[in-house]
């Protein structure tokens, strides 16, 4: 297994819309994903993308037993996967979309390992993720999706506002106005700042101005176009965006 070839390949699949199959990358331990996953960060921002900050899979103790594992898996967001909350957002380039519930926090002074993440947030926010695994039928292995930045494609922060206590909070999702599936953000590790504590631990110092989604508060739902997404979270607001509609044929012509 060549890092920077798989790293190409994922990147080549990802701008192309075309999934690879999963399973046979070589792939046999963490420490090769992640070094897969910095290549693919690194072409990206060779291309002009600017990172953002950090994301947070396996967030939920259920999923982690269910992958058979025993701690997060940490990916980076960029300034072109951001979407303005209450915006358009075209999917079309994207294989097989999918939209899920979160809870982000904007660092105001820089957290390390073992630090109070309480102290380090500047505000809290509802917001949305969209992931999209580069292979088949989002068919992989653990180090398959870490390499693939753990399946990141774009997200939305809703409206900022000042920390609170995040324990327990009611978390909406609804899909053209239709509740699609709820949750709570005690599903995020029991409460969301574990998140934050367990990415400073991940990745070493997370400096002010970071933007850090915790995971997901409910499981993913598939993403079509032409679709208005709304997330609410109890006492802390709400985060929508629409995709655009898919081109008709008429269009294409």
């Amino acid at each position: 297994m060549n890092i920077m070839t798989l790293a190409e390949s994922l990147d080549t699949a990802a701008l192309d819309a075309r999934p690879l199959p999963g399973g046979g990358s070589g792939l046999t331990d963490t420490a090769e994903a992640y070094a897969v996953q910095d290549a693919l960060i690194a072409r990206r921002l060779a291309r002009g993308e600017r990172l953002t900050g950090v994301k947070l899979g396996f967030t939920s103790i259920a999923k982690m037993r269910q992958m058979g594992v025993d701690d997060l898996i940490h990916g980076r967001i960029t300034d072109r996967m951001e979407i303005p909350d209450g915006g358009l957002h075209d999917i079309s380039g994207l294989i097989h979309p999918r939209v899920e519930p979160e809870v982000a926090f904007l660092l105001g002074a820089t957290l390390r390992p073992g630090g109070d993440p309480a102290a380090a947030v500047a505000a809290v926010a509802p917001a949305l993720e969209i992931i999209d695994s580069r292979y088949d039928g989002f068919r992989f292995s653990l180090p398959e999706v870490i390499a693939d930045n753990t399946s990141a494609a774009g997200y939305v922060v809703g409206p900022w506002s000042a920390p609170r206590d995040l324990a327990n909070l009611g978390v909406l999702l609804e899909l053209d106005g239709r509740p699609a599936q709820t949750g709570s953000t005690a599903a995020i590790l029991g409460h969301p700042l574990r998140a934050l504590a367990a990415a400073a631990r991940l990745t070493g110092p997370l400096e002010a101005g970071t933007v850090i989604l915790a995971g997901a508060a409910t499981a993913a739902v598939p993403l079509p176009p032409g679709t208005h997404v709304r997330s609410t979270v109890a006492g802390l607001g709400t985060v929508q965006f629409t995709t655009a509609a898919a081109r008709t044929t008429g269009e294409d012509a």
